[in-house]
């Protein structure tokens, strides 16, 4: 009996991570609202004139279409929704909140809310009143634990307050650290540039 080939058109997503697999093509870690992060190839994304080359970047809303029913599936179709810029310490808290989803969720489990916080992340994060991160990123720290269910035991702060920002990222990284074999690589740059 054949297992019949999964066929996924057109759901919304964005590229977390690309890594090279064998001469023209990538393997992309992509995360979409209904059907969480997915593994996909990209055949021959490497090349110089692929449609899916310009297409397959970082905090860029995304329709993507795939096919397969293995671990890792095919990429059929991307097509890029509106730019969204991101620069200086507002792209490397966007790569922090990429690497928190691909550390803490499980492929193919749709997390609908943490889909949604990511989204309004970067919205504010590429905004024009590019303000401090620290907000965004401990905002979202919160709703991506309580959506796995690793909440912090506590009521939802007020993150806009600095005075409390200390005490709510000491409470986030107890309770990362818990879930994390390896610290994040990302959040020792955020901590080293505010440095600067």
């Amino acid at each position: 009996m054949s297992k019949r080939s999964q066929r996924v058109q057109e759901a919304r997503g964005y590229v977390l991570h690309t890594s090279p697999w064998r001469e023209t093509s990538l393997i992309v870690q992509a995360f979409t609202r209904d059907h969480g992060r997915v593994a996909l190839v990209a055949k021959g994304a490497k090349r110089p004139y692929s449609a899916l080359r310009p297409v397959l970047v970082g905090f860029q809303p995304l329709w993507l279409s795939w096919t397969g029913d293995a671990e890792v599936h095919t990429l059929t179709r991307a097509e890029a929704g509106p730019v969204r810029l991101l620069r200086g310490r507002a792209l490397m808290s966007a790569w922090y909140m990429n690497e928190l989803i691909l550390r803490l969720l499980a492929q193919e489990d749709s997390h609908p809310g943490v889909f949604d916080a990511y989204e309004v992340s970067l919205d504010v994060l590429a905004g024009p009143r590019n303000g401090p991160q620290a907000a965004v990123l401990r905002r979202f720290e919160w709703q991506l634990l309580e959506q796995v269910g690793y909440g912090v035991e506590a009521a939802m702060p007020d993150f806009e307050d600095s005075a409390s920002e200390p005490e709510v990222r000491q409470a986030l990284r107890e309770r990362l650290d818990q879930l994390l074999d390896v610290p994040l690589r990302t959040r020792q740059v955020l901590m080293d540039l505010q440095k600067y």
